[in-house]
């Protein structure tokens, strides 16, 4: 993308649009959706847990 920091605020944003649309899609993801979130819930709960 190219530097938007000297164009008015409509160029800007025509720029960013057109740079995501130039933008090559990201394909499907190989994995299932939030499984790689860390899963804190019972961690959290210390001493509790063990």
């Amino acid at each position: 993308m190219p530097n938007t920091k000297t164009l008015e605020k409509t160029e800007r944003k025509a720029a960013k649009r057109k740079a995501r649309a130039a933008a090559p899609a990201l394909g499907e993801r190989d994995y299932p959706r939030g499984s790689k979130k860390q899963k804190l819930k019972k961690l959290s709960r210390g001493q509790s847990k063990r």
